[in-house]
């Protein structure tokens, strides 16, 4: 499989350069040729597939052409320690827990899955740009929020790779921080004075940087990168087979909290391989560029807005050029697909206290932006099911303020909680955080 890029002006790369190099030379993002189609008997027999096999089947068309198939399959295995069940929330509104990972957050399988990959590409495995096996990598990561920890995690100990998260200081919670800033051994935080977008073009700024590239080798593990963004299709595929255990995949409606926009990207692209979901909505918190790019067909990005749902805060989406690519660059057809829904933090807030005097359910400030989407939005017939992309103890303050309860922490965050924090302070100055890397 070749990769282009959604700037048009690169050469095509094989899935071993789109993976170690992270942006394609022309600062686009990397795109497969074509998305091979699963087969009718898969989707028939769906229902009855384990969480994992059902992922090794999307790998295989993913990503199965450039990685043996043994090794792909304990790649995916060795990613899937865990499950992502479905819940009945309320009437016809299901929630997708993907809070189950290492740092109870979505963004664990993408993560962990490159981290295996990319190791699996330095040792020299596949052929193809030659990866040297004596030099390390440093991945290049900006967060919001769980990004962050979970790639930190993802990589933690892995052998040829160094890892370099970059933060807004005071932006993210303070479990989530300490959930990549105490881990120390190949993981360093780099505390930003500035906003997402701020750190995301830092990281940016450094793959097109010649001096940088001759010094070190880049890559990144934001959803820019295509292995950390396609391996959480393997999400929506599980979700219509419990559902369609239950009898209840034929008007299937799936809405994703959405901020950087690769996770209902790679929904999207497990929609274009045949997954038979009747139509996709994207829930913004008041970070509302693609909300408004829906109703008027203009992209205009914005400067970012600190919200309760700060994972979210992006007002520059990466992925929206993916988006964009996938459907011809035509509004008609995005729009048709996708719809959208944008909340303020009282309307957040409004939601998360309503739901629980209701049903019980205890949604994070994200997961309650999914959720009144499909309230607002589903139409008879209709069965919605949102991703409750976090566990709400990772915004325990938030949560306990709002709903006047005490959210109790799993001890797997209580642990990083005990931890020692450990950053280097950073300006959002490219200049600065050059020299800094020129030093490393």
């Amino acid at each position: 499989m070749k990769y282009y890029s959604t700037n048009g002006q690169a050469p095509l790369a094989d899935l071993q350069k789109a993976v170690v190099k992270g942006l394609a030379e022309d600062r686009g993002l990397y795109m497969p040729e074509r998305i091979n189609k699963l087969p009718k008997a898969f989707f028939d027999d769906i229902q009855d597939m384990k969480f994992q096999d059902i992922a090794y089947n999307v790998a295989s068309a993913f990503f199965g052409e450039d990685v043996d198939l043994d090794s792909l399959q304990d790649l995916v295995y060795d990613t899937l320690q865990f499950d992502c069940p479905v819940v009945k929330v309320k009437d016809n509104i299901y929630s997708l827990e993907l809070f189950h990972g290492p740092t109870l957050a979505f963004k664990d399988v993408g993560a962990r899955f490159m981290a295996r990959l990319l190791q699996y590409f330095i040792r020299g495995k596949v052929c193809g740009d030659s990866v040297a096996t004596d030099e390390t990598v440093n991945v290049l990561v900006a967060t919001s929020g769980d990004t962050g920890s979970a790639v930190a995690n993802g990589f933690l100990g892995v052998d040829g790779i160094h890892v370099y998260v970059l933060y807004p200081k005071g932006k993210v919670s303070p479990i989530q921080e300490c959930q990549f800033t105490t881990l120390g051994q190949n993981i360093t935080a780099v505390e930003v004075d500035g906003v997402f977008d701020d750190c995301q073009a830092l990281v940016k700024s450094a793959f097109v940087d010649a001096d940088l590239n001759k010094h070190m080798k880049l890559t990144s593990a934001n959803s820019i990168n295509v292995a950390r963004f396609l391996p959480q299709a393997f999400y929506y595929f599980n979700a219509y087979a419990r559902m369609k255990q239950l009898n209840l995949a034929d008007e299937l409606v799936m809405c994703v909290p959405s901020g950087n926009f690769g996770n209902i990207c790679a929904a999207l692209f497990g929609h274009e391989m045949g997954l038979p979901v009747k139509r996709f909505i994207a829930a913004n918190n008041a970070n509302d560029v693609f909300y408004n790019f829906l109703q008027t067909g203009k992209y205009e990005p914005k400067p970012t807005i600190q919200t309760l749902a700060n994972a979210m805060d992006v007002g520059d989406p990466s992925n929206f050029a993916r988006i964009y690519d996938l459907y011809g660059k035509s509004h008609e057809r995005i729009s048709s697909l996708i719809s959208g829904a944008t909340y303020s933090d009282e309307q957040i807030r409004q939601t998360m206290r309503q739901c629980y005097e209701e049903t019980g359910y205890i949604l994070d400030p994200h997961g309650a932006c999914g959720y009144q989407a499909l309230a607002d939005g589903l139409q008879p017939g209709e069965v919605g099911v949102f991703c409750e992309t976090a566990h709400p103890a990772k915004f325990k303050e938030k949560v306990d303020d709002i709903l006047g309860i005490d959210v109790e922490i799993p001890e797997r965050l209580a642990a990083f909680m005990r931890g020692e924090k450990q950053s280097v302070r950073m300006s959002k100055e490219f200049g600065d955080f050059k020299a800094y890397l020129m030093q490393q």
